[in-house]
């Protein structure tokens, strides 16, 4: 005899609801918790990032050392791959510091007059001398970005009580008037 089809989500929906009766609080008010802890975890170290590494001066010598063309000839498989992840790290937050750079004014970028021609505003390809505060947008994103693993732990983590102390009080508050 064969198994009634479940679906295909099921088990994860099992563990979930599991997880929101443990920690007291429903489903979408931990996914709303996560979510929001997620971009913080985001924004403030790059926020801390970049003014560190502005402040350090630190920002040009980091980009210029994984941008350097020539690669040491006893460099293994694990270097060369990691050169690689750090190198996509910095193409990704050029072509990032020079949309933001231009939509706001920043990083030394003119501010792009909206409705305007978006031609200006495609990444050049990567030069091997990124300067100032382009560099250190650069060393922020990569930074943030290599905190991935920690920042989807520590969101994890403090999902359960931001949800109780945050989230369900607001939601409670906003749905009030509604109710009757």
């Amino acid at each position: 005899m064969s198994r009634p089809a479940q679906p295909r989500f099921a088990a994860y929906r099992n563990a979930l609801a599991a997880l929101a009766a443990r920690t007291g609080t429903p489903l979408p008010s931990l996914i709303v918790s996560f979510a929001v802890l997620h971009e913080v975890t985001a924004v403030v170290p790059l926020v801390a990032f970049f003014y560190g590494s502005r402040s350090l001066g630190i920002g040009e010598s980091v980009v210029g050392a994984i941008v350097r063309k020539e690669d040491s000839l006893s460099s293994t498989d694990q270097d060369t791959w990691m050169k690689g992840v750090f190198r996509g790290w910095v193409e990704e937050g050029d072509a990032w510091a020079a949309r933001v750079g231009r939509r706001y004014g920043i990083f030394g970028y003119e501010k792009r007059v909206p409705g305007a021609s978006n031609a200006h505003t495609e990444p050049s390809p990567l030069s091997s001398h990124i300067a100032g505060d382009v560099a250190n947008a650069i060393v922020a994103y990569g930074a943030s970005k290599a905190l991935l693993p920690v920042r989807v732990g520590i969101s994890l983590y403090l999902s359960p009580a931001f949800s109780r102390t945050i989230v369900e009080p607001l939601r409670k508050t906003l749905i009030r008037p509604f109710r009757r």
